[in-house]
């Protein structure tokens, strides 16, 4: 008979992008119920002994944790698996840190680290966009935010700013052509481009047509784009690389040159 949910995970079914080794034991950190699917997001027991090194083992981040010394999204969070995901703010105030959670050209999470000044605010798509009651319009974001009295202009597909201490929309930066864009799902995960054309097909999927700084073009469907800015210049910092995809003879040629 069923007992409910499943609360563990095996390490060999974990997600390819948290990079576990298969031989550091059986299981893995299941992340908790919270804003991101647990396959699209990384628990903080994984960002603080594997990606950042500030602890040797679980009961290390248990320790760290329950102290209170970590805050995601200016919000205190002592659950060692609570899911951190894209553009997230993770801030340690006992070493004065910053990260942003981005993605890289690779498909793996990019701890990005930022200045105090941008970790006040972060930038949320739009995922649904409604009228209520009343006439009140509502927007519900990638991280599951659901937010009231917005302004009529903003609609599905857009992104908005939004200040981590009050709650409140700052700005906002439509879905067009010509604006800058981060790819957070398939084959293009971590690209950044500007948006060239929107095909729509009635029935299926809308694809966006994009092309990088380095003049590479590329497509992927809609769900996966994430408008980052305004013209060409995007309202945040981009990891290393700057969203540029190098194919494997100049990805080769960037390592051979570190060593030399």
């Amino acid at each position: 008979m069923a007992k409910g949910p499943r609360k563990h995970m095996k390490r060999i079914t974990a997600p390819k992008r948290w990079y576990l080794g298969k031989l550091g034991g059986v299981w893995a950190p299941k992340p908790s119920n919270g804003p991101h699917a647990p396959r699209e997001s990384l628990p903080l027991s994984i960002l603080l002994r594997n990606k950042l090194k500030y602890a040797l083992n679980y009961k290390e981040v248990q320790l760290i944790t329950m102290q209170r010394l970590i805050k995601v999204d200016h919000k205190v969070r002592t659950d060692v698996n609570w899911p951190c995901g894209f553009m997230d703010i993770v801030q340690i105030e006992k070493t004065k840190e910053n990260f942003r959670l981005l993605f890289d050209t690779k498909g793996r999470f990019a701890i990005h680290k930022v200045h105090t000044d941008e970790a006040a605010y972060k930038l949320c798509r739009v995922d649904k966009h409604w009228k209520g009651f009343q006439g009140v319009y509502h927007i519900t974001t990638h991280d599951r935010r659901t937010l009231r009295f917005v302004d009529p202009r903003i609609r599905e597909h857009d992104t908005v700013r939004i200040d981590l201490a009050t709650g409140e929309i700052l700005d906002h930066i439509k879905f067009e052509v010509g604006n800058v864009c981060m790819i957070k799902g398939g084959n293009n995960i971590g690209r950044v481009g500007t948006i060239v054309t929107r095909e729509k097909h009635p029935g299926s999927f809308e694809i966006i047509h994009l092309q990088d700084a380095a003049g590479n073009q590329f497509a992927t469907r809609l769900s996966n784009v994430f408008v980052v800015g305004e013209g060409e210049k995007p309202w945040v910092s981009l990891p290393k690389g700057n969203g540029i995809k190098l194919s494997i003879i100049e990805d080769r040629a960037a390592r051979l040159a570190k060593t030399r």
